[in-house]
């Protein structure tokens, strides 16, 4: 079972309708595995629906939308995956193997995805490495004694709240269907924030460790 400390704090835990989602999931035997394994599946989904923005340029909204919705499943498969393995009352050996690695993946679909979406695959590429830098700071500095931080101003929860926020802006408003401008600035604040953020979860961290010596 997941430690409280080891769990990222998420507000909608708590909430009646989480609870009983996880709660149903639990009382058909689905597995918090499986469920990580989804969440993956539709971050890579998003990513393809966000290129896709350059590659069918006739149908770009419907892309952005899908890719809105994707990215939300995954982060609703993130919230309950873990609730799920609480629910079950038994850890899994691999748990936190099927909890880190598809977040890694589904972030570089998501990423590369909008950049091939604004022409530009490169900057995906390097906001990818950068939202990577945040959990690798976060997961070695656990390993070296310090406590799960997931702190922002650009973790997960927070990049992805950004290209959904960027999505239903393309699809809404006229002429910005294929993202353009407004996609590189995205990836460009993602990339910034994620560095920012890895500083400051490392300082934190190497604060913490001292403490306890």
């Amino acid at each position: 079972m997941t430690n409280e400390a080891d769990r990222r704090p998420i507000a909608a835990r708590n909430l009646g309708i989480t609870q009983r989602m996880a709660a149903a999931l639990v009382a058909r035997g689905a597995s918090p595995n499986g469920i990580s394994l989804a969440g993956m599946a539709a971050g890579l989904l998003a990513g393809l629906c966000f290129a896709a923005v350059a590659w069918l340029p006739g149908a770009a909204w419907l892309s952005w939308v899908l890719g809105a919705l994707l990215v939300q499943a995954r982060l609703m498969a993130n919230l309950l995956d873990g609730m799920v393995a609480i629910g079950h009352g038994v850890a899994s050996p691999v748990g936190e193997l099927y909890n880190e690695v598809p977040d890694r993946v589904s972030d570089t679909a998501v990423l590369v995805g909008l950049g091939v979406a604004a022409g530009w695959v490169s900057l995906g590429l390097v906001a990818a490495l950068a939202a990577m830098l945040t959990a690798y700071v976060r997961t070695t500095a656990r390993a070296g004694g310090a406590p799960s931080d997931f702190c922002g101003p650009m973790a997960k929860q927070h990049r992805m709240a950004l290209v959904t926020a960027l999505a239903l802006w393309c699809v809404v408003v006229p002429g910005a269907w294929g993202g353009g401008d407004a996609v590189v600035v995205v990836l460009v604040v993602i990339t910034i924030g994620s560095v920012f953020t890895a500083w400051r979860r490392l300082a934190r961290a190497a604060a913490a460790l001292e403490a306890k010596r």
